[in-house]
């Protein structure tokens, strides 16, 4: 079968988007490739109809779980198999699923980039026959992107475990640097490098100041139709903006990483099917969403970089249509992003002195640690080393990537159970009504319960049977105090692994590389988005293009710099289509007059009534009074 063959038969096209055909034949000639693709691009296809044509298995490396689900899911419904694996699994989910790909029942196994560091996890990798390894997200492995995460550097070791496979890196925004260094990281060998132009025709960039930004992003809702996202940077602000938006009576839910897995995959959902229209979030809204109607995006507060706002705006107009990318500034917001790169990059005898009080805050002794994980309850230590959350968090991260820890931020674990007393023993339970019936629920909706820990959740649970979620809670934990069940509810859990043993701070070296270059490299993604933001005298999409590399890239003709300069400058171009359209609007009416013609021309009223006095002065039409009359 060819690509066409099997994208037909499983998605249902006849034929691919651009670029899409030129990826796949690179990687079916099993040729390293690198594919930057716009959000909305496609870019799973370019690895999922190659996987059905391979003879083996496709291994993809993605950063996000409810992403891998979601593509698992999708797959599973067009008749074609595929496995995930995550640290969210059970022993028994994790051990099928394993056994599926050693036995080449499954055609593509999705991998976050932290199971690559678990011995036992390769050992059993060695036995699977591989085609193709695939790396989704891909500038996550880059030092030199804005989204890197240190678990990335792992892959690198899964391409020497099979060295002779082709490897497909994807992303939707890199700058030309980027590119280069995900091609270093990953050890690509000479990489056929396809990428398609970062414009977004159909998307309106607007920048709005105002120190009034609520009042501003409702009258933007309220001028606009469809499903919109809006974007902010703290949790708290989620809550508060979606409770403005519904005052104002428009539905909205607010999204960030603190939710449990059932409430995000609820709000999700109930805004992806339009029960929800608006959906105030952090960037954890971010990568796997796939809503084509999306019309209006709007950023509350403004991003540290283009390559985030690029990937957050993109989620507007997937399907083509005409959409808006709106972002409200302030006054304060120029100060607030140079405060960002202090706040990013503290000073090193800071970073050197959350080492330390993270050790004694640990318990961890000089030259102990090594290979050991901690439980690190973040707020905590910070309030009781009275050290700052924004700074505190930043030199964690440079501590990371220095190597001389690893720190994992707020890592949700679902609530589990495990069945203790064998099931002789149910009859001599002495239960409660309300606990009896929690535990029929289990029995009935969980099986495997007896032999593993098994995820559950509260909120189905109580919903199915009619009661709430803390009776249900009440009635595990008392099942759990009587020995009947073992059960661990969700919490979260951000943890700290050391990878060497603790150091005295004066030995620890801060590698220029990761502190110094990384801070003007960070000063200088403030600086561009610093432009976007607040200059007015270049194209807003042509900003976006030249940073990403499109040096050639002409004016959109739609963002609000564009629509301004037609409305005081209007060139030759834009007079000649005016004109074409006065003509039609004066022919087509038996009388109209000045205003009413100027009313059809809401973004260039000015350069309509400029066009008008040209045609009248060249004997075209005539005006009397203050109507329009043809004097052809």
């Amino acid at each position: 079968m060819t690509p066409v063959d099997i994208l037909t038969r499983y998605w249902g096209y006849s034929s691919f988007r651009p670029m899409q055909a030129e990826i796949i034949s690179s990687l079916l000639s099993r040729r390293d490739t690198i594919g930057l693709l716009p959000t909305g691009g496609g870019k799973s296809i370019t690895f999922q109809v190659p996987a059905m044509l391979f003879d083996g298995l496709t291994i993809v490396v993605s950063p996000l779980i409810s992403l891998m689900k979601d593509q698992v899911d999708n797959l599973f419904q067009r008749g074609i198999r595929a496995v995930y694996f995550h640290s969210g699994l059970t022993r028994r989910e994790s051990r099928l699923a394993l056994d599926r790909c050693r036995l080449d029942k499954v055609k593509m196994a999705y991998i976050s980039p932290e199971r690559l560091r678990q011995k036992s996890f390769i050992e059993e990798m060695k036995q699977w026959r591989v085609s193709a390894i695939v790396v989704d997200e891909a500038h996550c492995i880059s030092q030199w992107g804005y989204d890197f995460r240190p678990s990335y550097l792992a892959i690198k070791d899964l391409r020497q475990l099979f060295p002779d496979v082709p490897v497909l890196a994807l992303t939707a925004s890199a700058t030309p640097d980027v590119v280069a260094d995900i091609a270093d990281k990953l050890g690509l060998r000479s990489p056929a490098v396809f990428s398609r132009s970062f414009a977004r025709d159909n998307i309106s960039y607007i920048v709005r100041r105002d120190e009034h930004k609520e009042g501003r992003m409702l009258k933007v809702l309220a001028n606009t139709s469809g499903s919109a996202i809006v974007y902010v940077r703290s949790r708290r602000r989620c809550r508060e903006l979606a409770d403005t938006i519904k005052s104002a009576g428009i539905s909205a839910d607010f999204y960030h990483a603190g939710l449990s897995p059932e409430e995000k995959s609820d709000r999700q959902d109930r805004w992806k099917s339009g029960e929800v229209r608006v959906i105030v979030a952090t960037n954890a809204f971010g990568m796997g969403i796939d809503k084509p109607d999306v019309r209006t995006v709007i950023h509350y507060d403004l991003p540290s970089s283009l390559e985030e706002y690029y990937q957050e705006a993109g989620r507007a107009g997937r399907d083509g249509l005409p959409s808006f990318a709106v972002l409200l500034v302030s006054r304060s917001d120029k100060a607030l992003l140079s405060r960002r790169l202090g706040e990013a990059y503290p000073p090193k005898d800071y970073i050197l002195r959350v080492y330390e009080l993270l050790g004694n805050y640990l318990d961890v002794i000089i030259g102990g640690g090594y290979n050991k994980v901690y439980e690190c309850d973040f707020n905590r230590f910070c309030m009781l080393f009275k050290l700052q959350p924004a700074m505190t968090r930043s030199a964690l991260s440079i501590l990371t990537r220095a190597g001389y820890i690893e720190y994992s931020d707020e890592s949700l674990t679902q609530s589990r159970i495990m069945i203790l007393v064998n099931k002789s023993e149910f009859y001599s339970l002495s239960l409660d009504e309300a606990t009896e019936t929690v535990f029929q629920a289990i029995l009935r909706f969980y099986p495997g319960l007896f032999a593993d820990y098994v995820p559950i959740s509260e909120s189905r649970i109580a919903a199915t049977i009619g009661v709430s979620e803390l009776a249900v809670t009440t009635a595990l934990v008392a099942l759990s105090r009587m020995h009947v069940i073992h059960y661990i509810p969700r919490r979260l859990t951000p943890y700290v692994y050391y990878p060497t043993s603790r150091e005295l701070p004066r030995y620890l070296v801060i590698p220029r590389d990761v502190y110094d270059v990384q801070r003007d490299r960070f000063e200088a993604r403030l600086n561009a988005i610093r432009r976007f933001a607040f200059s007015d005298d270049c194209c807003r999409s042509r900003i976006l293009l030249q940073y990403f590399g499109e040096n050639d890239a002409c004016d959109c003709g739609v963002c609000d710099v564009c629509r301004e300069h037609i409305r005081r400058e209007p060139d030759s171009r834009t007079l000649l289509s005016v004109a074409d359209q006065i003509r039609d609007c004066v022919n087509s009416a038996r009388r109209m007059s000045i205003d009413q013609l100027a009313d059809r021309f809401p973004t260039c009223r000015s350069a309509a009534i400029e066009q008008l006095r040209r045609m009248v002065d060249d004997g075209e039409f005539s005006i009397d009074g203050n109507f329009i009359e043809s004097c052809r």
